[in-house]
């Protein structure tokens, strides 16, 4: 069987046009449209027809599952620094550290000392002559080591560096010095030109032997012999004093 298609019979529709001897005059469109239940049928192969208008479109469907996790993301850059937070509370107190070595030795403190003193009166109740030692005859404290020989004379056990210091009351303008070993040390004279306040003097004494012997002497060429004086300034003795300390 062979199939022809025309699209101009039957209001454009397609027919296949059956070539048997009984359907010959269909051949003829007029002939054709005499015999329609013999001639045509609807043809199988047509082409399509133009597309037609869209449809409405339908509801949504509904939400399918989720999808497995994507890989992780590369990191991203650090954000900038946040600001300082507040101090935080001190923290306990660590163990003691170990001890440091041994400084240095210091400088000697005090290695003697010795007060020695006269009241007045009774004491040096004679006047002190140029050349005669102020007797100091009465204790006071004592380390041990610095002595007496006698009311005017010490005795400086160890050989070092002293400071002596007196301070006495007089009558009359003089000077007193500090004798080492009888020679007088020129450099400690102290004295009072007028009026009738005390002598005072302090010096350092550094001795060269064992058991060096220190005075307070009037010094030998002055002219006035020395009143120590009584009662001064009050009803009271007044004191005079020799004091000794050794520092090296």
């Amino acid at each position: 069987m062979k199939s022809k298609c025309n699209e101009d019979i039957l209001n454009t529709k397609c027919y296949i046009i059956l070539e048997r001897s009984e359907y010959k005059n269909c051949v003829d469109f007029r002939s054709c449209n005499r015999h329609p239940k013999k001639c045509h049928k609807p043809c199988d192969d047509c082409p399509p027809g133009p597309t037609g208008p869209a449809g409405a479109t339908g509801p949504a469907g509904a939400t399918g599952a989720t999808g497995p996790a994507g890989p992780t993301g590369a990191t991203g850059p650090a954000g900038a620094t946040g600001p300082a937070g507040a101090t935080g509370p001190a923290g306990a107190t660590g163990p003691t550290g170990p001890a440091g070595p041994t400084g240095a030795t210091g400088p000697a403190g005090v290695l003697n000392y010795a007060d020695f003193y006269a009241l007045m009166p009774p004491d040096n109740a004679t006047t002190v002559a140029p050349g005669t030692d102020v007797s100091f005859p009465q204790d006071g404290p004592n380390s041990g080591a610095i002595t007496r020989t006698g009311p005017a004379t010490f005795n400086l056990l160890e050989i070092g560096t002293y400071q002596v210091s007196f301070q006495v009351s007089v009558s009359e303008a003089g000077q007193l010095i500090l004798t080492l070993n009888g020679a007088d040390l020129e450099y400690t004279v102290v004295g009072r030109a007028t009026g009738t306040t005390q002598i005072v003097g302090i010096a350092l004494v550094t001795t060269t032997e064992v058991n060096s012997i220190l005075t307070v002497r009037n010094p030998e060429g002055n002219a006035t012999a020395l009143t120590i004086t009584p009662l001064a300034g009050g009803t009271r003795p007044v004191s005079a004093h020799l004091v000794i300390t050794q520092i090296e």
